[in-house]
């Protein structure tokens, strides 16, 4: 990832809708959800979800796949990984025992 499409990423992301919106797909996984399940788990508007939608597609933060008469909106993982990567790649100068502890916490 370069930075012109972290800088989108993080964009799309600084919204507490599209947060939240991005954060319930990541906890559901990759199979995908519909966009109106997604509207009512949040209690947000088909338009308003519409558009925030949009914004994470367009930064390449979900993937959108029409399943008959409805649409499945899933994390994009190797974006995410790719963000990741982007923040932590010259992480310590390179000193991998200083960056041990950098992690995702398991629940």
């Amino acid at each position: 990832m370069d930075q012109a499409n972290a800088t989108d990423a993080f964009t799309a992301l600084a919204h507490d809708v599209r947060l939240s919106v991005f954060r319930l797909l990541v906890k559901r996984g990759p199979e995908g959800t519909p966009a109106m399940e997604v509207g009512r788990l949040l209690d947000l508007k088909p338009s308003t979800l519409s558009g925030h939608l949009s914004v994470l597609k367009r930064a390449g933060l979900v993937t959108a796949t029409r399943q008959h008469r409805e649409v499945l909106y899933a994390p994009n993982f190797e974006a995410v990984n790719g963000l990741v990567t982007f923040l932590l790649e010259d992480c310590c100068g390179g000193d991998a025992a200083a960056c041990a502890g950098i992690g995702l916490p398991l629940r």
